[in-house]
């Protein structure tokens, strides 16, 4: 790969993540961690590993490549699944264990599979239904649960396979999640095995309300359009309820609906079944400002309220959070401006760190993940007596896993390219797990600042004197540089990290001769609820302010940011940024460069949107001053929009009918379709292009100031 260029590389190594270990999972004795892996930098077909903690040696579990000789299509569950959860990789990207972690069951070309992790590693297909979707082990190993197009399903070895749930309503399905939990909630599954193994939990998910939308391929007129069910703001989303199937080897022994105000509670965040406990459910209100826990009775399937919680805007979604600890609950609240975990009445956590997620146990105590600067993030480990200690110490962006004493934690710095992934038992360090991915051919020349009055965290990145160009050295050396802004700058995301391979596709554009401008503002997480919450009922005027002041802050201490020539490019809510910066302040933007932009948030999705904006109805002046198209005849810099037409998140229609209103304002724009392409780009020459084709832009649009 040493001749290759840097966006054939970032594009073929899917921005340099194939071949990291990443997914780990510790045996409940602590022994052995299960992790996914591919073989090398390039290699897209992940494969499972397993590491024996004692001796620290890694063994392959599974291999795509001995397992099926053609694994086929994808099932088109699996195939939304990905797409949801952004999975750019191939092979083995998913897989569950039994209780004690001795057998592993997983999914590939919509075949199951079972492998043994402890005995001789044998592994066994089972004949099953076709398009097998999210397999699930029982507690004992022996049997599997697994969604089949619409139904479950349940089979072991030398069992037949049955039939659990289903419908034959078309717009019913069981076991799976509907589409803003998948996308917006961070529920990706639809069903949970009680700890006995003797009943099961599953979702019921109704779309037949839903309004149905249409993504076509205009580059094959002869395909049909795909249908879809699409809740967009301010219309019906999917009903959903929970029913309990037991098992009795005829798998129809007795159904219990699980029961609760759904009309209060229309939304499903998370259903947990911890062993010990009788399971509870997490449910939210429409508008999202109340929360509640809900126990249920396995017997009756009646619940109650456990917990409640609310916020006058909005009560955010934590990943690991509420749990059990130990008989207690364990919550994430907003109080004194942070984030904290709390029990009971009691905040465990201090108000100057704003906690991220909950990992799990670690002997008597619970590991979170926290930011004490939302560039960075550290791995906790908290007691029940409220004493935290910081298990990370470089500055960096650290992640966990955890069980039976063992702890994987996962790191990303500025100071090493990629991640490493260390084994933890008893305080000091007994393995590190391989990761065989390829580095980046640069290092970030990156600078970070804290600037303004709000405080805003920056990134700066100027080309580097060994990489750069001839051009580009020489313009760099007689005069400012053009600056390019490179945000997100949403709800949930953070890009100025201090993480080496969070910044590469920002170096390479600053070697091509840019000074690169990266600004986290108010919105984006890690900075407490106030911050997260300063944008309810406008995306548009305090995240578009943040990337000025930032911008003229940075320009006033730093003269190679050329104020005369200044872009900005972004994906997704970047590229609703980018769009809304180049068409409401051409006086500091010159040119832009929007990708798969949300353009009008009435079409985007209900759980999302109404967090931030309301229900459209109630309120449509938050609508009105965030839409784009009625700012089209604004536009007098150059803009080009780009956009998937396969996109089933942000639909093609964003762009499509900005484009429309552009052009009847006699507004002049470019627009790249895509075609087949969703709201990922992993397609090797797509991803490589994009990014040649962004640079020729910008070049052309910043020639001279303006």
């Amino acid at each position: 790969m040493g001749d290759t260029s840097f966006p054939r590389l970032t594009a073929r190594t899917r921005r340099f993540t194939l071949g990291e270990p990443r997914t780990f999972s510790p045996s409940p004795d602590g022994r052995r961690v299960l992790f996914l892996r591919s073989g090398h930098g390039t290699d897209p077909d992940t494969c499972l590993w397993q590491l024996d903690v004692d001796s620290g040696i890694e063994h392959v579990v599974a291999d795509p490549a001995e397992v099926l000789a053609d694994p086929g299509d994808l099932p088109p569950e699996e195939a939304r699944r990905r797409e949801r959860a952004r999975e750019s990789a191939a092979g083995i990207v998913g897989y569950a264990t039994d209780a004690d972690a001795t057998v592993a069951t997983f999914a590939l070309g919509g075949q199951l599979f079972l492998t043994d992790l402890v005995g001789d590693g044998a592994m066994t297909g089972l004949e099953t239904e076709p398009g097998v979707f999210d397999p699930r082990l029982g507690p004992d190993g022996h049997r599997v649960a697994y969604v089949a197009g619409p139904t479950l399903r349940l089979v072991g070895p030398g069992e037949p396979d049955m039939l659990l749930a289903g419908d034959t309503d078309p717009d019913v399905s069981w076991g799976s999640a509907e589409f803003v939990a998948a996308e917006e909630m961070g529920r990706s599954r639809g069903f949970w095995w009680s700890p006995d193994g003797a009943t099961l939990a599953v979702a019921r998910v109704d779309v037949s309300a839903v309004p149905t939308w249409h993504i076509g391929d205009p580059a094959n007129p002869g395909r049909h359009p795909v249908a879809i069910r699409y809740p967009a703001a301010g219309t019906t989303n999917a009903e959903v309820g929970l029913h309990l199937i037991d098992l009795d080897g005829s798998g129809d022994s007795g159904v219990r609906e699980v029961r609760w105000d759904q009309a209060a509670w229309p939304y499903l965040a998370s259903v947990d079944w911890s062993t010990g406990h009788d399971p509870f459910l997490v449910v939210q209100s429409r508008d999202q400002r109340r929360l509640a826990v809900l126990d249920v009775d396995v017997a009756t399937g009646a619940t109650s309220v456990r917990w409640r919680h609310q916020d006058p805007h909005w009560v955010e979604l934590v990943s690991g959070a509420p749990r059990w600890w130990g008989d207690d609950l364990a919550c994430l609240v907003d109080r004194d401006g942070a984030r904290r975990l709390v029990v009971g009445e009691r905040a465990l956590t201090p108000v100057d760190l704003q906690v991220r997620s909950v990992v799990g146990p670690l002997g008597d105590d619970l590991v979170v993940t926290a930011s004490p600067d939302p560039t960075e993030t550290h791995v906790y480990r908290v007691s029940p007596d409220g004493h935290v200690q910081q298990l990370t110490e470089e500055a960096g962006v650290h992640g966990a896993a955890t069980a039976g004493g063992t702890t994987v934690i996962a790191s990303t710095s500025m100071a090493w390219p990629g991640v490493r992934a260390t084994v933890w038992r008893d305080g000091a360090q007994v393995a590190e797990i391989a990761s065989h991915a390829a580095r980046p051919p640069l290092t970030p020349n990156a600078t970070f600042s804290v600037v303004g009055d709000r405080s805003l965290r920056t990134v700066v990145l100027v080309p580097n004197p060994s990489d750069r160009a001839t051009d580009a050295a020489t313009a760099t050396d007689v005069g400012p540089l053009p600056v390019l802004l490179d945000p997100y700058g949403g709800p949930h995301a953070l890009r100025v990290v201090r993480s080496s391979n969070a910044q590469v596709a920002s170096q390479w554009l600053a070697d091509q001769g840019f000074a690169v401008v990266v600004t986290d503002g108010r919105g984006t997480p890690a900075r407490g609820p106030e911050w997260e919450r300063a944008v309810w009922g406008d995306l548009a005027r305090p995240v578009l302010d943040d990337q000025v002041d930032a911008l003229h802050a940075l320009a006033a201490k730093d003269e190679r940011l050329d104020l005369g020539r200044v872009a900005i490019r972004g994906w997704s809510f970047g590229g609703y940024l980018a769009a809304l910066a180049v068409l409401r302040r051409p006086d500091v933007f010159h040119a832009a460069i929007a990708g798969a932009p949300v353009t009008d948030w009435r079409l985007y999705d209900t759980h999302y949107t109404e967090r931030y904006l309301g229900h459209p109805d109630d309120v449509p002046e938050h609508y009105a001053t965030t839409n784009l198209l009625a700012d089209a005849h604004l536009l007098r810099r150059p803009l080009l929009l780009i956009h998937g037409l396969a996109d089933d998140n942000v639909v093609a229609a964003h762009t499509l009918q900005l484009s429309s209103a552009l052009l009847a304002a006699g507004r002049p724009h470019q627009v790249l379709p895509l075609s087949g392409v969703t709201h990922m780009t992993p397609q090797e020459v797509v991803a490589e292009n994009l990014l040649l084709l962004q640079l020729a832009f910008l070049r052309d649009a910043l020639a001279s100031p303006a």
